[in-house]
């Protein structure tokens, strides 16, 4: 299947959330936008931007540079008009040139991509606007308006494809950080009811609490109506720790076990939605649109709805689901691979 060039990207980008993480601003002045309810992403604008759309992104190597390019190529398609790029450094000189050079490109609103982007902007003039992307997470405070797509998938979406996947499911178990996912654990709250499931969110701010809820859940589990969601988590989906623990008992129990981390499943959980960047860069330039509108937001941070889907056929056949040939069409990416 033609799917290589987008595996590579995605797996790229989900090694990149490891080196973006949340992003907490120098000042603790960052503040955050939400771009509309969960599960009803913002209509694009109409109305050209005129090259007043600006993008800070870092200054890295493949295969992060092409990630970034495929953000920006979705968001120069977005914006219908010539889009100034800046790629930065770590180097506070080039920080202070680029609000310069903003300002005497007459930037009306910037895309800030990944933590060295966001960090730049809240270095500089406060003025600009500023919508985030290709972080995890912004922390929420009020002095300043930026609007944020995390690159956490929607759980109404995941949520969805879980129901799709495995119809007789009635329960969801996730075992979260709340000082990285009170945000997410909300809207997932209300995303379970809108499918009928029962969402069973256990909190764990340690490694050692984390692994116990875990052989807890696994112990009561029902291989018919439990699923088990690893979110993008530092603390309670330890790559070395709890990812093995949860596939081997998954595997064990069959149960199934979905991510928001592309590269879970190609080590054996059932499936993944990971971001399409092409998507994601229209979307963001449908925000900043949003921004030159002054059109008014809410505040938080929102969910990816711009995804695309990998799913381990291997796990899907061990645990009984029966995936036919046009149902795998419609995935993005297969594993193990054909």
């Amino acid at each position: 299947m033609a799917r290589s060039g987008a595996r590579i990207l995605c797996v790229a980008l989900s090694l990149l959330s490891a080196i973006v993480p949340g992003v907490a601003s120098a000042n603790g002045k960052i503040g955050t936008i939400l771009l509309a309810e969960a599960g009803d992403p913002p209509r694009r604008n109409e109305s050209p931007a005129n090259g007043a759309v600006a993008v800070v992104y870092p200054d890295l190597g493949e295969p992060y540079r092409s990630i970034f390019a495929r953000i920006i190529e979705g968001i120069e398609d977005g914006a219908r008009s010539a889009v100034r790029s800046y790629p930065i450094g770590a180097n506070a000189a080039e920080t202070a040139e680029l609000g310069s050079q903003l300002k005497r490109n007459g930037t009306k609103v910037v895309i800030a991509l990944g933590r060295q982007g966001l960090k730049a902007m809240s270095a500089i003039d406060r003025d600009i606007p500023v919508v985030v992307g290709a972080v995890l997470a912004v922390p929420e405070t009020d002095n300043r308006s930026v609007t944020s797509i995390s690159l956490t998938p929607d759980p109404n979406l995941l949520f969805a494809r879980l129901k799709g996947l495995v119809p007789s499911v009635r329960r969801v178990t996730v075992v979260y950080n709340p000082q990285q996912n009170d945000w997410l654990i909300r809207i997932a709250r209300e995303a379970a009811r809108a499918q009928g499931l029962e969402l069973v969110a256990l909190e764990a701010r340690d490694l050692a609490s984390a692994a116990r809820l875990y052989e807890n859940a696994f112990a009561v589990s029902d291989s018919k109506r439990d699923a088990i969601w690893l979110p993008q988590d530092s603390t309670t989906v330890d790559e070395t720790t709890i990812l093995p623990l949860a596939l081997k008992e998954a595997w064990n129990r069959n149960v199934a076990v979905f991510s928001s981390s592309f590269l879970h499943v190609k080590k054996g959980a059932l499936f993944a939605l990971y971001p399409n960047n092409v998507e994601l860069g229209r979307t963001l330039a449908a925000a900043a649109l949003g921004v030159l509108a002054n059109d008014p937001r809410r505040r938080g941070i929102f969910p990816l709805r711009d995804v695309q889907m990998a799913v381990n056929i291997r796990t899907a056949n061990h645990i009984g689901l029966s995936i036919g040939y046009q149902q795998q069409r419609s995935f993005d990416a297969i594993f193990p691979e054909p």
